[in-house]
């Protein structure tokens, strides 16, 4: 999230995805770290904010619910992280389209 937020390079992301990551959301679908951050460099996250609203954790999982403000647009979301060896493998991402269009 502070990568993604801060206007930070997203290529820090390689860091903590997993070789086998892979990405869920009602726009995107993508089966790899090298596919997702390929999509965030060509449609940088800026301007992007959020309010973490709340979050819960387990051994193997985190989940944040936050609202997520851009221009005009301000919806809630929802982030499932699952973790496998200490880096993330999988996140799905659930919010409702309509706020976009």
């Amino acid at each position: 999230m502070h990568v993604l937020f801060s206007g930070g390079d997203v290529e820090e992301l390689r860091n903590i995805l997993s070789s086998d990551f892979t990405f869920r959301g009602p726009f995107y679908e993508f089966h790899s770290a090298d596919a997702y951050i390929k999509s965030l460099k060509s449609d940088p996250p800026q301007e992007w904010q959020y309010t973490l609203i709340r979050s819960f954790a387990d051994e193997s999982s985190a989940c944040l619910v936050y609202e997520f403000s851009r221009s005009a647009v301000r919806t809630p979301m929802t982030q499932l992280f699952e973790v496998s060896n200490n880096k993330i493998s999988k996140i799905l991402l659930i919010f409702d389209t309509g706020a976009f269009t």
